[in-house]
């Protein structure tokens, strides 16, 4: 967590621990604090304070995202895990991704059905980092939702997106992306982890998924999480305010180390769309190595990678994504996910390219034996 956000959640821990929904004047005063944040966090994603959701996170945030759904839906076949569970016992279209981890505007419109309600689709994939061309199905879910009611039909259709991965490093403005509802999680923006948040937009309509005081619109009661949320809303202030240059300097740190692995194996595979992707990602493969060997000796060297995404690592599988994208088993195993942020610097991505190399081609020297 970035310092400057941990400095300003410090006082709802101790000396302002008041519950915002009392009615004495200190608590009142933590009311107008935790609705000063969430108007913050409104506007650094365009939206209205009204419409947003604090939630424990974004698996939570996409959970609400998909209840009281009744009809078919449509999602991808590279969706965080929590995205898949929710549409498991639905009526559901699962697209498709090509090799790069692209899901067309042309796949999501030929699978809209009339009795379509909701379209979940990440605005950039958390292992491959591929970026989705969400605008254009936005304005493909405009269309139909237009024609449904210039023909009477009162079927709602939503355009739900999972922007966790993206905000910081994309535009994430819900009224340039024309998304209906958006997920963001606080923890992948040096902000507090179990902070989350649905915004999702007025006139959609959403089923509490946790009931009792009716706090966040009904939909989420539970007395308010006022430090995460003052912390989140910093978070968003701080990577919203240094985004430009901030992907501009780790998509420089990420060509750089990508160049120099390529290299030194010019047989290694670079996965996801090399020209939209996240510019703090690099999905790489090197044939016959064993990924998740190669991760334990780099953290014994200080560099810290990953294997996919927490969740496929904490079940010890192969990941859904890059079984999705086609690559074969031996590039999959010997897949990593490194991801680079604000603690990357010249000399250290230039020592962990060093250290890379060095394992990597002791590696393919046991490996020949």
């Amino acid at each position: 967590m970035d310092r400057r956000v941990l400095s300003v959640m410090q006082p709802f821990f101790s000396d302002e621990f008041y519950n915002p929904s009392s009615p004495y004047a200190p608590a009142v005063a933590i009311r107008r604090i935790y609705d000063e944040a969430k108007h913050s966090i409104a506007c650094s994603i365009g939206a209205k304070p009204g419409e947003i959701i604090m939630t424990a996170g974004a698996t939570e945030s996409i959970n609400l995202a998909f209840s009281g759904i009744a009809g078919h839906v449509i999602t991808s076949n590279i969706e965080h895990h929590s995205v898949l569970a929710c549409v498991q016992n639905l009526d559901k279209t699962i697209i498709e991704s090509d090799e790069k981890g692209n899901i067309s505007v042309e796949k999501v419109q030929a699978v809209i059905r009339p009795d379509t309600v909701l379209i979940s689709l990440a605005l950039a994939n958390n292992e491959l980092g591929t970026i989705q061309p969400l605008r254009e199905i936005a304005a493909e879910v405009k269309k139909e939702r237009e024609a449904r009611l210039m023909r009477g039909d009162k079927t709602p259709i939503y355009l739900h997106s999972d922007a966790s991965q993206g905000v910081g490093q994309l535009d994430v403005n819900v009224a340039r992306l024309g998304v209906d509802m958006l997920t963001l999680n606080a923890g992948k923006i040096y902000g507090p982890k179990q902070v989350g948040l649905l915004w999702a937009a007025s006139y959609v309509r959403l089923s509490p998924q946790i009931v009792g005081g009716g706090q966040e619109r009904g939909l989420r009661s539970g007395t308010e999480n006022v430090a995460g949320t003052v912390g989140f809303a910093k978070a968003l202030e701080l990577v919203q305010e240094h985004r430009r240059y901030e992907t501009d300097r780790l998509a420089k740190l990420r060509n750089q180390l990508q160049q120099a692995l390529l290299r030194a194996f010019p047989n290694a595979t670079v996965s996801g769309n090399q020209k939209h992707r996240l510019s703090g990602h690099l999905h790489i493969a090197f044939p016959g190595i064993d990924g998740e060997r190669l991760v334990f000796i780099l953290e014994s060297r200080g560099v810290l990678i990953a294997t996919g995404s927490a969740c496929a690592a904490n079940k010890g599988t192969r990941s859904h994504v890059l079984t999705a994208i086609g690559l074969t088993d031996e590039l999959a195993d010997g897949s990593v996910r490194i991801t680079l942020g604000h603690l990357s610097t010249d000399e250290n991505i230039k020592m962990a390219g060093e250290i890379m190399i060095e394992e990597i081609n002791k590696e393919y020297q046991r490996l020949a034996r």
